[in-house]
This record gives C-alpha cells, structure tokens and sequence, in this order.
C-alpha cells in the first residue's frame, strides 16, 4: 500500500470504527470494547508506517520564507467544482503535522482501555466508544487538511463529539461544563473563518485564482508580502487578529481559558486525556500552519509580543492557580494552562530553536499530561474522590501506580533526562534569544511546576491525611 492511500485509511478506520461501533446493539459491550480497541490499535500502527515512510524520504526542511513544510504523500481531489480553485479532498503529510497524528493515534488506546470498566450500565456502551473513535476520525483529519474548507470543516467536527462525551458520561456539571466548551469554541471558530475567507478572497482578487489550498494560499500571501503590496499588508492585520482569537480560545491563552477546568473536570478520563493530549493542540498547530504564514508582518510585529505576553501570563497563572487546587483533576487541568503558555511562547519567538522547541512541548505536554490524566482517572476510578486531601499513604498500597505517578510528573516538571526537558530547554533558548525579559519571567514558571507537581505526589503518595511523612 502507497503511503498516499494510508494517510486516506487514518481517515477511514476511526470513521469506520464508529459506524460499526455505533450499529450494534447496545448490551453488545464486549464486542464493542474490542472492535474499538483494534480500530484504534489498526491505525497506530498505520500512523507509525507513514510516519516511517516520512523520515524515511528525508523531507524534513522548513522553508525559510514561508515557514511551511513541503507535503508528502498528497492525496488531491475535488470535492465542490468552482473553477480551477475548486474545494478539494487535500490531505497530505509534512513535518508539523506528523508526530501530532502519531501521538492522536498513540493516545487513542488508552483512552479505550481506560474506559474499560467505566461504566454502571451497558445501555449506552456502543454510544461511547462510536463518539470516541469519531473524534479520533475529526482529529486526525484537523491535521491531514491542506485546504481551508477541508480544516475548517474537520475543526469544527472535533467540537461535536467531545460536546457528548462530556455532556452525557462527565461529572456533575457536565451538562454546562459541555455548553460553556461548545459554545466558547463555536464562536472562536467562526471568527477564525471569516479571516481565512479574507485569505482566499484577497489572493482571488490579486492572483485571479480561486483557491483553498493552504500551501497555494501560502505562496501568494509570500509573495505579496515580498512584493511590499500595500493592500495585503493593511488587511493581514484583520486577517491576523480573526485567527488569533479562534485558535488562542482553543489553545487556551489567557483569558479565553475559563471552559478548560471545568470542560477537564467534568470530562471523563477518556476525554481529559483526548482533550489535553491533542485537542488544545489544534490551536497551537493552527498559529503554525495557518497564523504565521499568512499575515508574518503581522504576527512579527503585532503578535509576537502580545502573544509573547499573554503565554508568560498564562505560565504563571496557570501554574499559580494549579498550586491552589486540592482538586486533583484540576490541578493537572490549570497545568495544561501553563505547559501550553511555554509552546506558545517558543512559537512567538519566531525562531527555528523556538519554533522546535514549541513543536517537542506539544509532544511532550500530550505524552506526560495525558498519562496524568489516565493515572488520576485510576485512583478515581478506585475510590472515587478527586480531593488530595482524602488521600494519603497511597505509595505503600499502589507502589505500580505510585511509581508511574512519579514518572510523570517528573516527566511534566521538566527533569533533565525526560522528555519534558528538552522541549522546556529550546523554549527557553529561543525566547531567550529573541525577549529575554519574558524568557527570565517564564523560568518562575518551571519552579511553581516542580512545586505543585510535588505536592500533588506527596499528598497523595507520600503523606497521611494528617500530614506525616509514611
């Protein structure tokens, strides 16, 4: 099979998955846990073929006028006949979207394996995991899209699925905690799009080509960016500030973060892990793949240091306010807030170290507060509180658990040795090296990490619930 035709089935087996899933009758759990599991498990193992065939094409250099990787492995078709610009089926692969599909498709097992035994009844069993796997289908098509139509539509879809994971299997609140999410994210979104719209038809009027190809839009946004035209200069100001405010909603910078701990809270584990591992990703990837390249004066010299600001913020309030938290959950739902302020803030340097260092965070946020998720959703799972301080002593009950806990959070904190490290270190290097100022106030950043990661572990592993040491 051609890399081209796996990228299509990524597609095709979650969105299959789902429908099969979703036919059979709802006392069939067990059939329905296992087809989900080797749906998800099918297509890691396509995402890790293509992925493969990607370094193995040695592909990997970013363009350093457009910053735009070159997409391999392109599958193209019409889908709306407009003319020799017409919407189209434009999915491919490239260095920014790669490792994000492996770690979708990654994540995706322990979010079926985890729900396992989460539910009381059967009834609605089918239901679960046929939303679950059409996430995993909207998600993975968020980041195969090289057409604005094709994102847009993907983006949008991803909203639907978690809306009823939340809304019918969450917590207490869920019912709001999934309005508040929808509806925050709904209205970003469509913003985003105006602006995209504004994309294609400034190129239409200058290029007289209808296009929604984003590498197409790409290049002629370049080359007028080049050209000095005073038109494109003055509206890529707009055009900036409409993607700004649907991609920041989703990433969340502050202070468009306020549906995150409850959405994190109120989700199952299933959910936190998808949602934190790879959903708030999709607004940092779409600064990268879509803010940047198509209004750069406008992200160097307005966005930069707003955004720049706004991921300092959000570092040391999310770190902050997760420090206050007795909460467990979300503890580790305000960290989200803070680890992905460090992405933000090594995108906006606009740096090739910053960049990758933005680019490894994603990563290694998805990995270490993915496995927090799944670790808290086990003790919940188990005695079924999220308070810390109904904990205590656990390392002498769960020494596995306790040992993974560690793991993580050590991994989350940044260790040198773990992954955390090295995505933190580039952060730091690039913003350094482009505002130091803001790279200094960031570093308090990593302190408050270390400071409420510890103490989560010692609440709940280490110490009595009266506080002595076991």
């Amino acid at each position: 099979m051609t890399p081209s035709f796996l990228l299509q089935l990524l597609l095709v087996v979650p969105l299959l998955g789902a429908i099969v899933v979703a036919g059979l009758g709802p006392r069939r759990g067990a059939t329905v846990r296992w087809l989900s599991l080797g749906a998800t498990l099918l297509n890691l193992a396509i995402a890790l073929a293509v992925a493969a065939s990607y370094v193995g094409e040695n592909h990997r250099a970013v363009s350093d006028t457009s910053l735009t990787f070159q997409p391999l492995f392109t599958t193209v078709a019409d889908l709306l006949p407009l003319g020799p610009g017409s919407i189209q089926f434009f999915i491919g692969l490239d260095g920014l979207n790669v490792w994000l599909i492996v770690l979708t498709t990654l994540l995706l097992v322990p979010a079926v394996l985890v729900s396992w035994h989460s539910f009381s009844t059967v009834e609605r069993t089918n239901e679960f995991y046929a939303w679950l796997l059409a996430l995993e289908a909207a998600m993975i098509g968020v980041f195969l899209s090289f057409d604005i139509v094709l994102f847009y539509v993907f983006f949008e879809l991803t909203l639907v699925p978690l809306f009823f994971l939340i809304g019918v299997w969450g917590g207490p609140e869920r019912r709001h905690a999934a309005r508040k999410f929808f509806i925050y994210t709904l209205t970003g979104s469509l913003i985003t799009f105006l602006g995209l719209l504004g994309v294609v038809a400034f190129c239409y009027y200058q290029a007289d080509t209808l296009t929604f190809s984003i590498p197409k839009l790409i290049e002629i946004a370049n080359i007028k960016f080049r050209e000095g035209e005073p038109l494109f200069r003055a509206i890529q100001w707009w055009v900036f500030a409409a993607m700004f405010i649907g991609f920041a909603v989703k990433v969340p910078l502050v202070p468009f973060h306020t549906w995150l701990p409850l959405a994190h809270v109120e989700a199952p584990t299933a959910g936190s892990v998808l949602l934190a591992g790879v959903l708030l990703k999709i607004g940092s990837y779409g600064f990268l793949r879509l803010c940047v390249p198509l209004a750069p004066d406008a992200a160097l010299s307005f966005g930069a240091p707003l955004i720049g600001w706004l991921s300092v913020i959000g570092i040391l309030y999310g770190a902050l306010c997760a420090l206050a938290q007795d909460d467990v959950k979300k503890l580790v739902a305000y960290s989200s807030v803070s680890h992905l302020g460090f992405c933000m803030l090594g995108m906006f340097a606009l740096n090739a170290v910053g960049i990758a260092g933005s680019m490894f965070q994603m990563i290694n946020h998805g990995l270490s507060t993915g496995a927090l998720f799944l670790l808290v959703g086990m003790l919940y799972e188990r005695y079924h509180t999220r308070q810390m301080g109904d904990y205590g002593g656990m390392a002498s009950r769960l020494k596995l658990l306790a040992l993974f806990m560690v793991f993580a959070c050590m991994s989350s904190a940044g260790l040198p040795g773990l992954n955390g490290f090295v995505g933190e270190l580039l952060v730091f290097l690039g913003a350094f090296a482009r505002r130091p100022l803001l790279a200094v106030l960031a570093s308090a950043g990593v302190v408050l990490g270390a400071w409420y990661l510890l103490r989560l572990l010692l609440k709940i592993f280490f110490w009595t619930a009266q506080g002595a040491r076991t």
